[in-house]
């Protein structure tokens, strides 16, 4: 199933295209065109589109008779990302589970764990700035990679900051707030200076997020 959130903002010719070559597999235009109902060069301009936006794949097959060769196209790994998976519920359940298996604080080491991992993967990255600044845009983009959704910001009056509108891990927080702080010394040790983690209320005229000001003197 194509995930929902998505299907009110793209085409839906994008989104048949799509759902067809999850279930068929790799398909050349003319078949692909027909089980669509859909002209054949409507079919192949959308999955040209699909394919430079990096959805679709596109191969060429030798015909059996005399002709040019057949082009076929089929789901890019990039697709992956359109179609459910295993969500925050399910991880919420394991965690509780290994509350069960191997007592209160198993949930937490857990995620201490798991933050160690992201921690020293990222570390070579930043390794590559020359500026705070500069550490910190790519810690922005490393941490989109994961799903959150994060802005740099900077102003005389409140300095520099990461503004984040969106975290994937918020519901885990939730349930185990300890590990807000164990996010937050990774950060640190990431940028190798103080930040200061603000919760900002959300209002008439602006979205709730989380500022994290990271000290720059």
């Amino acid at each position: 199933m194509f995930l929902p959130g998505y299907k009110d903002l793209v085409k839906p010719q994008w989104i048949a295209t799509l759902e067809e070559l999850k279930v068929s597999g790799e398909l050349p235009v003319s078949e692909l065109s027909r089980r669509l109902a859909m002209s054949y060069m409507a079919v192949k301009q959308y999955c040209e589109t699909l394919r430079n936006l990096g959805y679709l794949e596109r191969l060429r097959a030798p015909r059996s008779e005399v002709g040019r060769p057949e082009i076929f196209y089929r789901l890019a790994p990039k697709a992956d990302l359109l179609f459910p998976q295993a969500g925050v519920g399910f991880a919420l359940d394991l965690l509780e589970k290994l509350k069960v298996m191997f007592g209160e604080s198993a949930p937490e080491r857990l995620i201490f764990q798991y933050l160690q991992h992201q921690q020293e993967r990222w570390k070579p990255h930043l390794a590559k700035a020359r500026s705070l600044v500069g550490k910190a845009t790519l810690l922005v983009a490393l941490r989109e990679q994961e799903g959150c959704f994060a802005r740099c910001k900077y102003d005389s009056e409140n300095g520099f900051r990461i503004e984040e509108y969106h975290h994937p891990l918020q519901p885990v927080f939730a349930k185990y707030p300890r590990a807000i702080g164990m996010e937050l010394r990774m950060l640190e040790a990431l940028l190798g200076t103080r930040v200061t983690r603000r919760e900002i209320p959300g209002g008439r005229h602006h979205p709730a997020r989380v500022d994290y000001e990271v000290a720059t003197l």
